[in-house]
């Protein structure tokens, strides 16, 4: 095999990861998710914009108010999940470009002046940042139940501003009784790789 990462990390990061639909009570602690965050935050983004931003949702009322903008399926399983994290993307990440990219600060001005250049460009980075937040949640021996079944307009007037939109929930904890699905089939590499 030409992978040179351990099989049993291979294993724990995609083989072995599902997503999550019970959880057991044990917390999830902020040093926890300080953690995941220190290791994927070095995950690449175009021009290191990085406007991946994580709303964590720890208070019954909270929680309370964001699973009544769940569709009906993931209602019960988020009320449940010892925590909760809204990813969403910051529209206004170019503020950050000049310490972030420090050997082009015009960056800033130059390609992310305009709003909705810096909405596609946020979207798009943002998601990529976070599916390194989904595997940063498995190295660190939890499980993620990331989910878009969601009225995200009404997840963004109740717990964002106008500059950051929701892109998804994620539940985190470890893995409950029959927290997973049967394994769905996956495209193979003939189907998805083509060679010009």
């Amino acid at each position: 095999m030409s992978l040179v990462l351990d099989p049993t990390a291979q294993d724990l990061l995609f083989r072995e990861a599902r997503t999550a639909n019970t959880f057991t009570d044990e917390p999830v602690t902020d040093e926890q998710v300080q953690a995941i965050y220190d290791l994927v935050k070095f995950g690449p983004t175009a021009f290191n914009q990085s406007p991946l931003r994580i709303t964590l949702v720890r208070s019954p009322e909270a929680r309370e108010r964001l699973v009544q903008h769940l569709a009906e399926g993931n209602q019960a399983k988020t009320a449940a999940a010892p925590l909760v994290a809204i990813l969403s993307a910051d529209n206004e990440f170019h503020e950050e470009l000049p310490e972030l990219l420090p050997h082009f600060p015009a960056a800033k001005d130059l390609f992310f002046s305009e709003r909705p250049v810096r909405e596609g460009s946020a979207a798009m980075n943002a998601a990529l940042q976070a599916a390194y937040f989904i595997i940063g949640v498995r190295a660190a021996g939890l499980a993620a139940g990331p989910m878009t079944g969601a009225d995200l307009a009404g997840i963004q007037k109740e717990f964002l501003d106008d500059d950051h939109t929701p892109l998804m929930i994620v539940n985190i904890g470890k893995p409950g009784e029959d927290a997973w699905f049967q394994r769905s089939p996956r495209l193979t590499a003939d189907q998805v790789i083509t060679t010009v």
